[in-house]
């Protein structure tokens, strides 16, 4: 063989093996690199100051939590440690959050009994999922899951059922509190986050108990915020709900909304569907409203919000004036004390014989007020004057905006 012809194949060979070599030294970098990002592992110091030399820019950004849980321990399974280089980062994400957060949500039972004339006494169950928010054992949930029901029992991640007393209920906003007698080592708290900083398309991730399937997870995103639906009591709405795209079917109720951090973001509470089922229409009750709304019920049983004494409005429109029509107030309450105008009522009374006879009365609407503004915010309707109301507690002074006589004139009133 010729030297030059020997000396070209001995270079060819020797590039193949050192070509070969660095490919599998790169792969096997590359797996211990991203085994290393992974936030929750234990390292000794040693170890930690030899992961933060290895790690390269683009690795270090990766879109998941990069600070340890809030959350009780264990957040991450075994497997999920051993699987975590060969997950795309979107799974990453649907997993932790899972882990961290499903022993969070409860599954809730409910027995109702009715006595029927013909058949006897009736026993009819009901379901929905809850939310673990202390290590005293108080639940959360929907108010119409465990409204006017007899029995509650809740159901844990570890199949382990207890059974649970209303603390307190608020129709208006649906919410309720419970409470169990558990362990404090098998509760696992959620953390809430701050609603208010809430994006449109951002990811979430709903969990609850579907048709009874429990802790079932679906995700998706924010597709709206400050959505309004009318609440259970009348003349009242939900405000300021977020409106999402998850998969959300009976027995979500009561279940945790998170975000990509594990957080609490909301609790699921209805669906927008003529069939009951989900069709990408699903409502959430902000974060915002429970860190509000949930200590009021554990220390008091209900919501304390301020009364203004008007038994009830009706919507008016007249002379391009759209409002509400005071039709009736509550004797020596805040609006009447205020001097705000209902209906003139006069009695009519008639001879017969020799003997006076009351015979009804005679409704003078035009002495009314017509309520069209509250606190500088229009009233065309009266969820639009609730919603206002709800805000304030008693003691506290409102401004309503009225029509009287033809004139706008405005009436300060404090709540009782």
């Amino acid at each position: 063989m010729k030297k030059p012809t020997f000396i070209l194949l001995f270079a060819s060979v020797l590039g193949f093996i050192l070509t070969t070599a660095s490919l599998i030294l790169f792969s096997t970098e590359e797996k211990l690199t991203n085994a290393q990002t992974l936030p929750f592992f234990q390292k000794s110091k040693n170890d930690a100051d030899k992961t933060s030399k290895n790690l390269t820019k683009p690795e270090q950004n990766l879109p998941i939590p990069e600070h340890l849980s809030t959350l009780p321990r264990p957040d991450e399974s075994p497997l999920f440690i051993e699987r975590y280089a060969e997950l795309i980062p979107e799974e990453r994400i649907s997993v932790q959050v899972y882990e961290r957060s499903n022993k969070s949500v409860v599954n809730i039972d409910t027995r109702t009994t009715y006595n029927h004339f013909f058949i006897g006494e009736i026993d009819e169950p009901g379901a929905g999922s809850g939310i673990v928010l202390d290590k005293e054992g108080h639940i959360l949930t929907n108010s119409h899951v465990v409204s006017n029901v007899d029995s509650v029992m809740i159901t844990f991640f570890n199949g382990e059922s207890y059974p649970a007393t209303i603390v307190g209920e608020d129709p208006i906003t649906d919410l309720a509190v419970l409470k169990v007698h558990v362990p404090a080592k098998d509760l696992y708290p959620v953390t809430l986050a701050d609603s208010s900083r809430l994006l449109v398309g951002q990811k979430i991730f709903a969990i609850g108990n579907p048709f009874g399937l429990e802790r079932t997870l679906t995700s998706g995103l924010i597709s709206s915020l400050n959505r309004s639906i009318p609440s259970r009591v009348e003349a009242r709405s939900i405000k300021g709900l977020i409106q999402i795209d998850a998969a959300i079917n009976p027995g979500n109720s009561g279940g945790a909304l998170l975000d990509t951090q594990g957080r609490m973001i909301g609790i699921n509470t209805a669906i927008a569907s003529q069939s009951g089922g989900s069709h990408g229409v699903g409502f959430a009750i902000p974060a915002n409203t429970i860190a509000r709304v949930v200590p009021q019920l554990i220390k008091n049983g209900k919501v304390i919000r301020g009364e203004i004494g008007i038994g009830s409005v009706r919507v008016i429109e007249q002379d391009s004036v759209r409002g509400l029509l005071v039709r009736s107030l509550v004797p020596n309450g805040a609006a009447a004390k205020a001097g705000l105008r209902g209906p003139k009522i006069t009695k009519l009374r008639f001879r017969q014989g020799g003997f006076a006879i009351e015979g009804g009365s005679k409704i003078d609407w035009s002495a009314a007020d017509i309520i069209v503004g509250i606190n500088g915010i229009e009233t065309k309707k009266a969820d639009d004057f609730t919603a206002v109301l709800d805000d304030h507690k008693p003691g506290d002074q409102i401004q309503l905006d009225i029509i009287r006589d033809g004139k706008r004139i405005h009436l300060p009133v404090v709540l009782e």
